[in-house]
């Protein structure tokens, strides 16, 4: 999707001012963001940079002062119901129930988004072939390979037709074909519904390669917008060289090492790894 073509459509999503803070510190710091109608949108950055807290605001996850979030133009504080019907969301920890089969684990979702009896089992079989899981629908999701277990989270998220969809590190613990595997089914279904895409990833190829824009955020802020391809180019405009830099090279450019004390805690990383060694 062009620049041009984006300001053609609305706010997908809009965040102006966002403050998120756990006791005393700032997990999310003034937060200015928009989200163009129909894009996918990157956004990267170190862990501790806020990014997850950021995506629990604009989920009504966590509660938001008003105005400060906005969805489709619905507000997030005060028209709370609203924005979760316009959305999908695939968290980073496991959302599968490995004791229920694939449909089951689909049709608890539909439920769960009150998507009408009448249309419900029509709905789950969409899902389910949109990720490519018709054939193992009926087997329980413990015996599901983990980029099987991705694509069963991703029909979970799909079965009520959102406009949104949110998707915090899909690819996690996952190899690069299942990786692939995944984000082609990503795109197939955005391509058949024009649904906007918000990613976490720190997979900085995954970025490069399917998102229209990113943002890097660090503590808490955004320090860097753009088109991955403008990025790159002001790095190496910075830099003085022809050589166009990696978009890892402009994370680690902005965020620094990622390895100061403010990249997680024990929890984000026990969270992590866990959800790591459940799907790999």
């Amino acid at each position: 999707m062009t620049p041009d073509a984006r300001t053609e459509h609305a706010e997908a999503i809009a965040c102006t001012g966002l403050r998120y803070a756990f006791g005393e510190t700032n997990a999310v710091d003034g937060l200015d963001l928009t989200v163009g109608e129909g894009e996918v949108f990157g956004l990267l950055g170190p862990n501790g940079a806020g990014k997850t807290t950021a995506i629990r605001c604009i989920t009504t996850l966590l509660p938001v002062p008003a105005g400060m979030v906005r969805v489709f133009d619905h507000d997030a504080a005060e028209d709370r119901m609203a924005v979760r019907r316009l959305l999908g969301y695939v968290p980073q920890q496991l959302s599968a129930d490995a004791g229920l089969t694939g449909r089951e684990n689909v049709e608890l979702f539909a439920r769960v988004f009150d998507v009408s009896r009448r249309e419900r089992a029509a709905r789950v079989d969409q899902a389910l072939a949109a990720v490519d899981l018709t054939d193992a629908a009926e087997r329980l999701a413990k015996t599901y390979s983990g980029g099987m277990i991705r694509r069963l989270e991703l029909a979970q998220a799909l079965v009520s037709a959102p406009r949104l969809l949110i998707l915090d590190e899909p690819t996690i613990g996952l190899d690069p074909i299942a990786r692939t595997g995944v984000w082609e089914h990503i795109n197939a279904v955005r391509e058949a519904t024009g649904m906007t895409v918000l990613v976490t990833t720190h997979y900085m190829d995954e970025a490069d390669q399917y998102c229209d824009r990113v943002a890097l955020m660090h503590r808490g802020r955004v320090r860097a917008l753009g088109t991955p391809t403008e990025l790159r180019q002001g790095l190496a405009d910075r830099r003085g060289t022809d050589t166009l830099p990696t978009l890892e090279d402009v994370f680690r450019d902005v965020a620094g090492s990622g390895l100061d004390d403010e990249s997680g805690d024990f929890r984000d990383v026990r969270s992590t790894r866990r959800t790591a060694n459940r799907v790999g």
